[in-house]
């Protein structure tokens, strides 16, 4: 039963008792609030935290990997906060990566795609592997050596700067070291080394085995029919001639080394 200011005898008791009931009613409110915001919050965190993660286009990272780089920072496991962060926006600044996608497919699923940066091949400077593209442009400078991606050799350059192109004379053989590696992978081949030499003629280097691939005319079929020729030069050392090879005439002459 609510009190009036007649069941006082000193309005003092009953302006104390107001006092006493309003800070009563402020402290409820003040932890029904807290209390929602407490709920809502769990429910924030759990509902939305990532479980599951696909990954797509990444061959230098693991997945692993890949969702460090995407899922870093407060609340980085959390895709409400993912879809924010990076909403029209991709992850940039991670090495052999141009950018990462990130889409949130569901509350607790989300998919990373990773664009890698085309690498042409590296150069060694200064004990770092300075990785350039198809343009001669050096996008990584690295203490770590890639597997898939070939040393080049025979340029000459008397400085590197990280994002600038490398200064040589024909800027075109960057374009031509990019797709004689492509065709290289097209056909399950992987070079140890290219050598660029005069005339931008390109060799290729197979542990041993050197071949001399020449100019571009024929690039496709040289090297389709050396995925064909390699398996029988395994354990030997020399010379392949295929720079005057044609469709037509097949010529490939093999030197082996005495």
């Amino acid at each position: 039963m609510r009190r009036t200011r007649e069941d006082y005898e000193d309005a003092s008791l009953y302006i104390q008792d107001q006092i006493r009931r309003r800070r009563n009613r402020f402290r409820l409110i003040f932890a029904l609030i807290l209390g929602a915001v407490l709920l809502a919050a769990v429910f924030f965190i759990a509902y939305f935290k990532v479980r599951y993660v696909t990954v797509e286009g990444s061959t230098h990272y693991t997945d692993e990997e890949v969702e460090k780089f995407a899922m870093g920072g407060f609340l980085g496991d959390n895709s409400m906060i993912l879809s924010w962060r990076y909403k029209n926006q991709p992850i940039k600044d991670v090495p052999f990566v141009e950018s990462m996608d990130v889409e949130v497919v569901s509350h607790d699923t989300i998919h990373i795609t990773v664009y890698e940066k085309s690498l042409a091949g590296y150069v060694t400077y200064l004990g770092r592997y300075m990785y350039f593209d198809r343009n001669g442009m050096v996008v990584e400078s690295s203490s770590e050596k890639m597997d898939d991606v070939p040393e080049v050799t025979g340029l000459s350059f008397d400085h590197i700067v990280l994002n600038e192109s490398l200064p040589v004379e024909d800027e075109t053989i960057f374009a031509r070291i990019l797709e004689t590696t492509q065709l290289f992978g097209k056909y399950g081949l992987s070079a140890d080394r290219i050598y660029v030499g005069s005339g931008s003629k390109i060799s290729a280097y197979f542990g041993d085995v050197c071949v001399n691939l020449g100019e571009d005319e024929y690039m496709d079929e040289k090297i389709s029919n050396l995925s064909k020729i390699l398996p029988s030069l395994e354990g030997k050392a020399g010379t392949l001639e295929m720079a005057d090879f044609t469709p037509d005439t097949g010529q490939v002459t093999f030197t082996e080394k005495s």
